[in-house]
């Protein structure tokens, strides 16, 4: 039986370059909202362990990235009270697409096309391991929480609410 093939991503890329040890994972995406809960699901994985990559930004369009835990939704108030910012919100699919060079559904927080500041839900970091987009629709890779905060000097925040309904 033959290995699957596993897409060469500028996420994989970035982490092959970093030698940050990462397992790879294919599932059949299908389009929609909550892609963290389908790949949870589709991979069989405790749906606590997946983690979700939004594009953000401040009432100046200052980008920011979160790694949200996928069954939560990220506090933007909470967030722009973190960041001393007036207001935070969701980017449009476009400007997340244009500012990470990934599709929506597919943005991974590595190999990223423009540096922008990233935190990660504090919750992430209760299990070994986590499961974050590769950069692909349908693609995700496993890695330690730890070594995502290091890889991109990833700021822990406590801005979960949910988990949704």
């Amino acid at each position: 039986m033959s290995r699957p093939h596993y897409p060469s991503t500028q996420a994989t890329r970035f982490l092959r370059e970093q030698a940050i040890s990462f397992t790879p994972y294919l599932y059949r995406y299908h389009s929609g909202g909550a892609t963290a809960l389908a790949a949870a699901e589709a991979l069989d994985v405790d749906a606590l362990r997946v983690a979700k990559t939004l594009v953000f930004e401040s009432e100046s369009r200052d980008p920011l990235v979160v790694i949200m835990n996928g069954r939560y939704q990220t506090s933007v108030k909470a967030l722009a009270r973190e960041l001393a910012k007036k207001s935070i919100a969701p980017c449009s699919a476009s400007r997340a697409e244009s500012l990470t060079g990934y599709r929506v559904g597919g943005i991974s927080p590595f190999g990223q096309r423009t540096a922008m500041p990233v935190y990660m839900q504090i919750d992430l970091f209760e299990f070994e391991t986590i499961w974050v987009n590769g950069g692909q629709r349908g693609f995700m890779i496993e890695v330690a929480p730890g070594a995502i905060e290091q890889a991109l000097a990833a700021r822990l925040v406590d801005v979960a609410i949910g988990p949704p309904a």
